[in-house]
């Protein structure tokens, strides 16, 4: 066969030659030719075809030998692996290329660097697998790539180290995992056009929810320089988070914005024997954010214009993981690779599992954190390995055992396919540490920082990644539970169900709950979980003298504008989550209800907080809003719902007003609002009232008219009505939200709304405690109810039970949302 066959352009290959050049390479060829029409920027590159990687194992007599070898390899031995591996690998490096085919690569090389003006230009040197981006198994990251190859020389010595690479030991391990044979797997190399993001940055993005496979967000991972620096873990990147349904009708919908810590970053290298180097990152720009929020909504349109193509041509739902490339001389986005995603894509069941540690006393023991990958727990015995060269004479990693490391590579994957769970110091949640997790379902903590210090061998711990986006590694074996529930067997019922949300990092996780909507939605866990500062110390601070106060609101604020810019865009991402969880279903929002004594806890509160006998009836929800030494921190709160509603478009967001006792507070605070520029009515803005003092249900009559909808807070309803603590272990056995005094109250309010039209609902804690109370609900013909995820099963079979008494009739299943394809 002619060499000249053995090359072909990257523009003229496409996803039905995955045989000819492999799926990586079919992909881009695929997206150039269709795709560069739409705005989309690929590199040019050409590319050498699998055949000829079969000519070079031929020419060179190495098809036996390599047989003979794989053959005696066992993947379970590390050191078999290992040394199997190496010997193959070095077979390939000291063979030789046929004349003609080296040849034709070189001229195919002058070809590319003249159309781009140069005599010879900077490529990346990528290897292709036929077996690769397949959907039954990603083999993607198992062949090597070559940053930066300049020169024929080079060019033909990066070619032959990716044929070579396709008998690394991680591809060796994979290929068996999957049962694939050695010898049906070829490899392709495609020789493409550098983006200059070693001046600029590049990363990773995903068409979902990378953890609960959630389809309607797009998640960018991105750091400052070439992009293996994230593979790698090497550091902790940025990510930002987009909305794709209100992406498509035009609203800057980034619900997510995180500062990573980007203090490394990979660079060209000075000489033809060091293509890339590492260096440190200058203070300015770790603490920037790698893209604009220009460039977030652009990449984030291309990645849904990508996934919309594939679904369409493959004629189902196909998510991408997408490398991108920021060029840092023309500042132009580039897209390097796409690939189909393999672990959520390929789940097919709608079972709802779920892991609860049971010990009350588990945050006294916590370890360490980082961030969670997955939603399971596992408990064992820690080992940590600080690499694997010392390990070469003894493999002594036991199945089950906890992985503790700095980070990890895909040399590792031997190790981390029989881990209990895995801990690194470094890394993000696109890491190989976190992917490999995903696709095993072991649970894994990656961005630690410190795990490889504070955590010693044969030490016991509980590694639980079911606490939202926070992992936490636990001191000991503690107990935990799993119950798995088939979400198809759940009966219908006619009584909407909202959940109680507290948690943004949760709720991509409850999505798939049936539900229609969020009854609550507590601003303060936002407050205290995402901004973690008092609002008038930052807005204040230099006024106070407190220079380590000043000190962490400056490190806090970093890549926002202000102090102002950061409170609001981060209670705004915090409440945007939620929102698009559950969108287009109304998402209530509660303004924030701290104490006194709460708010003082906050870093700076002491500054600004009373100190009161009864904070829990003192100066707490509405009565803060319109006083003027609170007013400009509840101008935040209304700025953030703002941006929330206007500029990413959540028009499902609901406000509410906690702990508002009299009609009179009620007006106050509607003004207030206004000031900041939020009007009941104004572009659909509905506002509820929590309906959580007595004085709500006795003058309902007067508070209906100025709301759209009561939300009955039985917590402090049933404290208030019978005049206890709620929190004095004294009268904890007097404390029930069943007491007939407590349900009059609510039968008279639901009696007292439907006059008025107005909506009722619930969202305190009562029924999700008590079944019976969520019937007594529904027998008044309460609206709606609100309870925690953790007892929407209970109460969906306590519902339909009642329902069935009352002869209501079952409306059909209402069907999943589907994603938008535009």
């Amino acid at each position: 066969m002619p060499a000249l066959n053995f090359i072909t352009q990257l523009k003229d290959v496409g996803i039905n030659d995955i045989a000819t050049v492999g799926g990586k390479n079919a992909s881009l060829g695929e997206m150039l030719r269709n795709l560069s029409g739409l705005g989309i920027q690929i590199p040019q590159g050409f590319v050498i075809t699998v055949d000829a990687y079969y000519q070079f194992i031929r020419f060179n007599n190495l098809d036996e030998v390599i047989r003979e070898i794989a053959g005696n390899i066992d993947c379970d031995n590390l050191e078999s692996l290992r040394r199997g591996g190496l010997q193959i690998r070095q077979l390939i490096r000291n063979s030789k290329f046929p004349k003609d085919l080296s040849e034709a690569i070189i001229e195919a090389y002058y070809a590319l660097s003249a159309t781009y003006e140069q005599a010879v230009t900077d490529v990346a040197v990528r290897s292709s697998a036929t077996a690769e981006d397949l959907p039954d198994a990603s083999f993607a990251g198992q062949q090597e790539t070559y940053l930066n190859v300049r020169g024929p020389a080079a060019l033909i010595d990066s070619v032959r180290n990716c044929f070579a690479s396709l008998f690394t030991d991680r591809a060796i391990s994979y290929r068996q995992r999957f049962g694939y044979d050695h010898f049906q797997v070829g490899l392709s190399v495609c020789i493409q056009k550098m983006v200059r993001s070693d001046l600029g940055a590049s990363g990773v993005a995903f068409s979902l929810d990378t953890e609960s496979g959630f389809k309607d967000v797009v998640v960018i991972n991105g750091s400052w320089g070439l992009g293996e620096m994230i593979v790698q873990g090497s550091v902790s990147p940025d990510e930002f988070i987009t909305f794709k349904p209100l992406l498509h009708e035009g609203y800057a919908a980034i619900v997510e914005k995180k500062m990573g810590q980007k203090d490394k970053m990979m660079v060209y290298g000075d000489g033809p024997d060091a293509r890339v180097r590492i260096i440190p990152v200058d203070k300015s720009s770790q603490h920037q954010f790698c893209l604009s929020e220009e460039q977030i909504l652009q990449l984030s349109k291309w990645v849904c214009t990508i996934e919309t193509y594939y679904s369409t041509l493959k004629n189902h739902w196909c998510p991408m993981d997408v490398e991108w490339a920021l060029d840092g001389l023309s500042k132009q986005l580039f897209i390097v690779q796409a690939r189909p995603e393999t672990i959520h894509s390929r789940k097919k069941n709608n079972d709802f599992t779920e892991y609860f540690i049971t010990d009350e006393k588990r945050s006294s023991n916590i370890v360490c954190k980082g961030i969670s990958v997955g939603d399971k727990i596992a408990a064992g015995k820690v080992h940590i390995m600080h690499s694997l060269d010392k390990r070469l004479e003894g493999f002594d990693f036991k199945p089950g055992e906890i992985l503790v490391t700095d980070m990890t590579d895909p040399d590792w994957e031997p190790i981390m396919k029989i881990a209990g769970a895995i801990i690194t110091n470094k890394g993000g949640r696109t890491c190989h540490a976190a992917i490999v997790a995903r696709e095993m379902g072991v649970p894994a903590i990656v961005g630690c920082g410190n795990a490889t210090e504070v955590l010693n061998d044969e030490q016991t711990v509980t590694v639980s990644c079911a606490e939202g986006e926070l992992g936490l590694v636990y001191n000991g074996e503690l107990e935990y539970t799993v119950t798995t529930t088939s979400l198809d067997d759940l009966p219908v019922i006619q009584t909407p169900l909202m959940l109680n949300v507290g948690t943004p990092g949760m709720a991509f996780q409850f999505a798939h709950l049936p539900n229609k909507g969020v009854g609550l939605a507590r601003e303060e866990f936002i407050i205290n979980n995402y901004i973690q500062a008092h609002p008038l110390a930052l807005l204040h601070h230099r006024q106070l003298n407190d220079a380590e106060l000043s000190k962490s609101i400056a490190a806090m604020i970093k890549g926002f504008k202000d102090e102002e810019d950061y409170f609001v865009q981060k209670l705004a991402f915090g409440i945007a989550r939620i929102a698009a969880a559950f969108y287009p279903h109304k998402v209530i929002v509660r303004f924030s209800d701290f104490k006194s004594n709460e708010y003082y806890n906050l870093p700076g509160g002491k500054y600004f907080e009373p100190a009161e006998e009864n904070p829990m009836i003192g100066w707490r929800g509405a009565s803060r809003y319109y006083s003027d030494a609170f007013k400009p921190a509840f101008a935040l709160e209304c700025k953030a719902i703002k941006w929330v509603r206007e500029v990413m478009g959540f028009k499902n967001v609901v406000v509410m007003i906690p702990f508002c006792r009299t009609v009179s507070e009620l007006h106050k605070v509607q003004h207030t609002m206004q000031e900041f520029g939020l009007e009941r009515g104004v572009d659909g803005l509905e506002i509820y009232l929590m309906a959580e003092v007595p004085s709500n249900i006795i003058l309902a009559d007067e508070f209906a008219p100025l709301i759209d909808g009561f939300s009955i807070g039985s917590n402090d309803l049933t404290q208030l009505t019978l005049g206890l603590d709620r929190d004095s272990a004294l009268v904890a056995d007097i404390y029930d939200e069943r007491n007939h005094a407590v349900k009059k109250m609510i039968t008279h309010l639901i009696r007292t709304a439907k006059q008025h039209q107005v909506k009722v609902g619930i969202c305190g804690q009562g029924p999700s405690d008590h079944p019976d109370f969520a019937q007594f609900l529904v027998e008044n013909g309460i609206d709606s109810i609100s309870v925690t995820p953790d007892s929407i099963l209970k109460t969906i079979k306590a519902i339909h039970e009642i329902e069935m008494k009352l002869g209501v009739a079952q409306p059909e299943p209402v069907a999943d949302k589907q994603l938008i394809f535009q």
